[in-house]
C-alpha cells in the first residue's frame, strides 16, 4: 500500500475543508450567486495572426496581451488563477523591471490564501502594478483592486466592488472548530489592516481607524465606482483612455 499517496491525498481533503474564503454568496446576482463570474470554457479564444520575413506567428489574445504588459484577472481567484497571476508578475518584472504593469480584474473574489499570493507579489516586485475595474471586483478581487499603485488604481464607469469580511465554514471536534475560528478571525484582522493601509493612503492621512474598517466591511458593502472613489478604493474612474493621468514630463 502506497502510504504516501494516501497522506498526500488526506492532506489535499484537509486543505480543500479548511481553505478560508473571502467570496461573496451573492456576488452580483441573486439567480447565480457563484458562477456570474466564472469564464466559460467553452468560449471560444481569439487568436492573432502575425506575418513576417520570419515567417507565420499565432498569438492567442492573452499571450499577446502580456506582451503589452497586461494582464487579466477573471473569474474566480483560486490557486490556479493565482499560479497563472503570480507568474505572470514575475515573468514581466524580469523582463523589464522599470516598466509599470496593468491588471485589469473582472472577479466575484475567492481564495484568501491565492488571492494574498497575487497581492504580496504585486507589493513584491519592482514593476508597479496599476488596477483597473472592468464590470467587477467583490471580495478578495476589491482588495486586490485597492492594493494596486498609489495613484494608480482605476475603475471604469459601470464598475461595481464589493467588500467585506472574510467567509468560511467548518465541522469537527469542539477544539478543532476554535482552531478555526481563531485563525479565520486572524486572516479577518489582517485583510482590515490591508484595506486601512490603503484607503487611508489614497486620503493622504489617517482618515480610518481600524474600527472604522471593522465596521465597514462587517457585512456586504456594495460600492458604484463613484462610492468606490469616494471611499478610497480606487483613484479614478475612467471613460476613455485619454480620461488616465498623464506622467508628469521627467518623472519615471
Amino acid at each position: 500500500m502506497d502510504w504516501s499517496f494516501i497522506q498526500l491525498h488526506h492532506n489535499m481533503l484537509a486543505r480543500r475543508a479548511l481553505r478560508l474564503r473571502a467570496v461573496s454568496a451573492r456576488p452580483f446576482s441573486t439567480s447565480r450567486p457563484s458562477s456570474y463570474f466564472q469564464m466559460d470554457g467553452n468560449i471560444p479564444m481569439p487568436y492573432i495572426e502575425e506575418t513576417s520575413a520570419a515567417g507565420r506567428k499565432t498569438w492567442d489574445i492573452f499571450s499577446k496581451l502580456l506582451q503589452e504588459r497586461i494582464i487579466c484577472l477573471n473569474g474566480q481567484v483560486n490557486d490556479y488563477m493565482s499560479a497563472s497571476i503570480v507568474s505572470q508578475l514575475l515573468w514581466l518584472e524580469s523582463d523589464t523591471p522599470e516598466k509599470p504593469i496593468t491588471m485589469y480584474i473582472n472577479s466575484p473574489g475567492g481564495s484568501v490564501t491565492s488571492g494574498m499570493a497575487i497581492y504580496d507579489t504585486m507589493r513584491y516586485i519592482k514593476s508597479p502594478v496599476s488596477t483597473v475595474c472592468v464590470g467587477g471586483a467583490a471580495s478578495m478581487a476589491a482588495v486586490l483592486l485597492a492594493g494596486g499603485e498609489p495613484g494608480k488604481r482605476y475603475a471604469l464607469p459601470h464598475s461595481s466592488i464589493m467588500i467585506h469580511q472574510p467567509l468560511g465554514g467548518t465541522s469537527g471536534q469542539a477544539a478543532d472548530i476554535l482552531i478555526y475560528a481563531t485563525q479565520i478571525q486572524r486572516i479577518r484582522e489582517q485583510m482590515n489592516k490591508v484595506m486601512q493601509h490603503h484607503l487611508n493612503t489614497a486620503k493622504g492621512y489617517e482618515k480610518y481607524s481600524i474600527e472604522d474598517i471593522n465596521l465597514m466591511m462587517e457585512r456586504d458593502k456594495h460600492l458604484t465606482a463613484e462610492e468606490a472613489k469616494e471611499l478610497g478604493v480606487i483613484d479614478e474612474i475612467l471613460t476613455r483612455r485619454s480620461d488616465e493621468p498623464k506622467e508628469k514630463e521627467g518623472s519615471k
